[in-house]
């Protein structure tokens, strides 16, 4: 039976570690407090927040519109430090190894393998999300929200954007997008070199999303990881995935690092196709003048997967109270209608507009409308749930060996 590689080493570190996982007894002391006291002991801290930076446009909304405006309103200088997946897991077990009490870091974008990863070895602050004021504006009893790769959230990390996989094509050399996977291989097949995606997380999201397909659509991989039925399915994944390999960009000899590397072969007009975890992308994308006019998105008729991004907090945080507060405001109305615009990222919002004052649903309803993604109202019902953690992490290392180094 195939052993979860990585989580092995993680359990075999932590058996080494003086005393294992220790409980941050402060922080429940600190929850038991009124909000106002929270804000008052995070005013003049400095809090870490460990994030993918790939974006410019993200990286710009945290650096020029949350920065200042988290320092004005409640005191705080936010830290912003490069990191994702596999190295905040890293991060953390080295310094839980090592016994520190402290955590270099108080804040981290997170979600899915991750998540999973960290729960596992007990380095996530929480529950906490019920301390969060502006927490009442969101419907964790939606799916979408209430579960992160089919694990049930529990407090343990705070929703803060929401998004489906969307396959992004240019109208000016395809004028009619294949629509199901087999249309999808015919259509590589008849123009070879004009479709690859990239070896991250959003290729993986894409591979997931044709999984659910062929193990029988939505709903099929729900539940607790199925290994039996993941060899199966996955082995059906790879021979589509292989049969299509030399109609790839390049022969499918090299695949492009990154998304970001993919959006630059697109625009380029080396591709005809990119792909997006964000639905609204597209349109933040032709803004930037990053992809031409003609981008138009799309979903799947057989779905695609939606999920939600997270915040997480590290067990050991040194500002647990700046860490709140600045989670606190990310959820905020004004922090989630800013994102929520296409011109600053297009991210789609966590909260339920109908929750929301009346002021404020007017604002999101009256924000530009999407000129070249669908509508989210449109593709929602075509929106699969992720699957379990397991199968993300199968699926990268399976990738590599039966894809890249075949």
């Amino acid at each position: 039976m195939r052993s979860k590689a990585f989580l092995i080493v993680l359990f075999v570190l932590l058996a080494g570690c003086s005393g294992g996982p220790q409980k941050e007894t402060s922080g429940t002391d600190l929850l038991s407090r009124p909000w106002a006291e929270i804000e008052r002991e995070a005013r003049g801290q400095k809090v870490t927040l460990t994030m993918w930076m790939g974006d410019p446009y993200i990286n710009g909304y945290i650096n020029d519109w949350v920065s200042p405006r988290l320092k004005q309103q409640h005191g705080i200088d936010l830290d912003i430090v490069s990191g994702q997946g596999s190295q905040i897991v890293s991060m953390l077990m080295t310094e839980m190894e090592a016994g520190k009490k402290q955590s270099g870091t108080d804040l981290m974008w997170i979600n899915g393998e991750t998540f999973y990863q960290l729960r596992q070895i007990d380095a996530l602050f929480g529950p906490f999300t019920d301390k969060l004021p502006n927490a009442r504006y969101i419907d964790f009893t939606n799916p979408f929200i209430r579960y992160d790769f089919q694990q049930e959230v529990k407090g343990h990390e705070c929703p803060w954007g929401n998004v489906q996989l969307a396959l992004i094509y240019d109208s000016a050399r395809v004028h009619e997008p294949p629509r199901d996977r087999r249309q999808l291989a015919a259509w590589v097949k008849a123009h070879p070199g004009r479709f690859t995606f990239d070896t991250s997380f959003c290729a993986m999201t894409f591979l997931k999303s044709l999984m659910i397909d062929m193990a029988g659509g939505a709903g099929a991989l729900d539940g607790p990881f199925d290994e039996g039925k993941y060899k199966r399915v996955s082995a059906e994944l790879w021979d589509y995935v292989n049969g299509l390999k030399p109609y790839f960009w390049k022969n499918g000899e090299t695949f492009p690092a990154s998304v970001a590397q993919l959006h630059q072969l697109f625009a380029a007009g080396e591709l005809d196709f990119t792909m997006s975890n964000n639905d609204g992308e597209v349109d933040n994308k032709v803004v930037q003048g990053l992809m031409p006019e003609t981008s138009r998105a799309y979903v799947l008729d057989s779905g695609t997967i939606q999920n939600s991004h997270y915040m997480g907090i590290a067990n050991r945080s040194p500002h647990l109270a700046g860490a709140l507060v600045t989670l606190n405001f990310l959820i905020s109305p004004a922090a989630q209608y800013e994102k929520f615009k296409p011109a600053v990222w297009g991210d789609g919002t966590v909260l339920d507009l109908a929750r929301l004052p009346a002021e404020w649903r007017a604002k999101f309803d009256n924000v530009p409308q999407r000129r070249f993604a669908p509508k989210r109202s449109a593709i929602q019902p075509k929106a699969l749930r992720e699957p379990a953690a397991e199968y993300m992490i199968h699926l990268f290392e399976d990738f590599r060996k039966e894809v890249l180094e075949k």
